[in-house]
């Protein structure tokens, strides 16, 4: 899985357009992140950009969006509504698919890092990044805002992290950075049908982790209960990591729950559904709908997808898509709007545009272009494409037999197996993609200089490492295609005797998905010049080759048993 973040930099300018679009095309300057949003605020003076990418990138376009900030903002002529210490207050990461906090955690600190030593900026590190518990609230680190600087720059105590030193010219104009990591923020509104904004509040209140106060007497009009301090003593809510209330929508006509969810992983999306619903049905109120703000991970959706294929004992090893489905009619996300995907989920906002995979081809546009001159895609892809076929057909099976009539007490049974060949089928059809690419840095090797003694040696080592890559994906098809096997004759054995000629089909797709992949693994290796790595590697395909037969032998002897009966 692609490993995808998002970085939310908080930058002190909101009034001039010419400069924040100055920033903006910075970060966007090589399109190698995509800028999903700008939203600059006139009273505060601040403009919140949010883009996505790959770590790396990310952390490289967020240096060009600082660099360009501190260039154009002036520290010491800001005033603004929003509490600030410079012309980039504040620039947390967030973890998005295939990588977590701690990981984005350590991607902020390499940030903060290059942020002081190549720009000069000195930086405290907040949130999941901070390296004491004080830190972690970046009200701590923003203490006293940017004319609080010059008492705490220095400090051993209150200085930042990164860059500390005696405040100088240089940090007067830029001021200090916050970067941090922290957790998705999902910001939701669950409908309900009724008008009342008191009966809305009194259920965010039921739910919220914050709660409401502890009244004397119990009774709703009572005063509030105080502690030894003189605090208010809170009920606490239902809900970990939530923050809500209850409005009324002109828009709509209806009252909702307002939440933000500030930790996804304590309280996932589909959790504060059932909650809000469940406080809604003892307070005689209906949660009708949803209203997702802003964006969303799409593992949000696939989670709460499964979550309610499970309740229905269905089997959660179908494609995403579906999943998706039952997760926007499960929570009514589509009430108030048409739920549009493109427009809601981070990754289906990145892919919107981009170029076109093989796997995304029609089944005879991949054909045709397997047929075509061009000399990729090639047996690889076809091999990695067999074996997610024979995935499929174990996958197949084993939703036939989680929804077979008289088997209900096996669907979960079932479901786990189609859960493993949906895995298996993800990463064998990211395969097809990843071999024509493998093939094609092969190619362009070729087209490097080699004139000089150093071109001819750097050309050397980049041929080295693309063919040593296009011996390792084709054995990783091999591995992958293999894991097949166990799908497929577990179907064979115990799912639905109707459709065991379709797991034996699948035995036979897996293995020539193994012994294709081997070929390339052969010739590939053959070119390698470090003789101990290509041979360890063949070695490695010829067992997986060997055996492969051998499992699909016995598969067949069961599928083929089973017929003649």
């Amino acid at each position: 899985m692609k490993k995808i973040i998002e970085c939310v930099p908080n930058f002190s300018e909101g009034r001039d357009k010419e400069k924040i679009n100055k920033i903006v095309d910075a970060i966007k300057e090589g399109d190698k992140v995509s800028v999903l949003d700008v939203d600059p605020g006139e009273a505060t003076n601040r403009t919140v950009v949010t883009f996505v990418g790959e770590p790396e990138e990310v952390l490289d376009a967020a240096l060009r969006g600082i660099k360009k900030a501190a260039e154009l903002i002036d520290m010491r002529q800001h005033h603004g509504a929003h509490p600030r210490m410079g012309a980039t207050d504040v620039c947390p990461l967030i973890p998005v698919s295939g990588i977590t906090l701690e990981e984005c955690a350590e991607l902020a600190r390499k940030l903060a890092q290059r942020i002081a030593d190549e720009l000069n900026i000195p930086c405290y590190a907040y949130e999941a990044a901070a390296f004491t518990p004080e830190r972690k609230n970046l009200a701590v680190c923003r203490e006293g805002e940017y004319e609080g600087l010059p008492e705490r720059m220095g400090s051993k105590e209150k200085g930042p992290d990164y860059g500390n030193r005696p405040f100088d010219e240089s940090v007067a104009k830029t001021g200090c950075t916050a970067v941090g990591a922290r957790d998705f923020l999902i910001a939701v509104n669950f409908n309900l049908n009724t008008t009342s904004t008191r009966r809305a509040n009194a259920i965010a209140f039921d739910v919220r982790e914050k709660g409401r106060p502890k009244r004397e007497g119990g009774k709703v009009t009572g005063k509030p209960v105080k502690d030894e301090n003189g605090n208010t003593v809170m009920i606490p809510g239902t809900l970990k990591g939530t923050k809500a209330i209850g409005w009324f929508i002109d828009e709509y006509g209806i009252a909702q729950v307002s939440m933000n969810i500030t930790d996804i992983n304590e309280t996932p999306l589909h959790k504060a559904f059932d909650e809000v619903s469940r406080a809604a049905a003892e307070r005689g109120l209906r949660v009708t709908g949803t209203e997702i703000v802003g964006l969303v991970p799409k593992k949000t959706l696939i989670d709460a997808g499964k979550h309610y294929l499970k309740k229905q004992q269905r089997s959660v090893g179908i494609p995403d898509d579906e999943i998706i489905r039952i997760a926007v009619k499960s929570m009514g996300l589509d009430e108030l709007k048409p739920f549009v995907r493109e427009e809601k989920v981070i990754e289906d906002m990145l892919s919107t545009g981009s170029g076109k995979r093989l796997v995304d081809m029609t089944v005879t546009g991949f054909a045709d272009e397997t047929a075509s001159e061009s000399p990729a895609p090639g047996g690889g892809s076809i091999s990695a494409y067999m074996g997610a076929l024979g995935a499929a057909l174990g996958t197949m099976v084993a939703n036939l037999s989680a929804h077979k009539a008289g088997w209900d007490d096996r669907w979960e049974e079932f479901s786990e197996v189609a859960e493993k060949g949906r895995i298996l089928i993800d990463r064998l059809l990211a395969l097809v993609d990843e071999d024509t690419e493998a093939f094609n840095r092969i190619m362009a090797v070729f087209s490097m200089p080699k004139s000089t003694p150093e071109e001819k040696e750097a050309r050397s080592a980049a041929l080295e490492a693309a063919t040593l890559y296009a011996t390792e994906v084709p054995l990783r098809t091999m591995k992958t295609s293999y894991e097949v096997f166990d799908i497929v004759e577990a179907m064979a054995e115990k799912g639905n005797p109707n459709s065991i000629t379709d797991a034996g089909v699948g035995a036979l797709a897996a293995r020539a998905a193994v012994l294709g992949a081997r070929l390339n693994v052969k010739i590939n290796a053959a070119s390698l010049k470090d003789r101990s790595t290509a041979d360890k590697l063949t070695a490695e395909a010829d067992k997986i080759a060997k055996d492969a037969c051998q499992r699909e032998e016995h598969i067949m002897e069961i599928v083929n048993k089973a017929i003649d009966k």
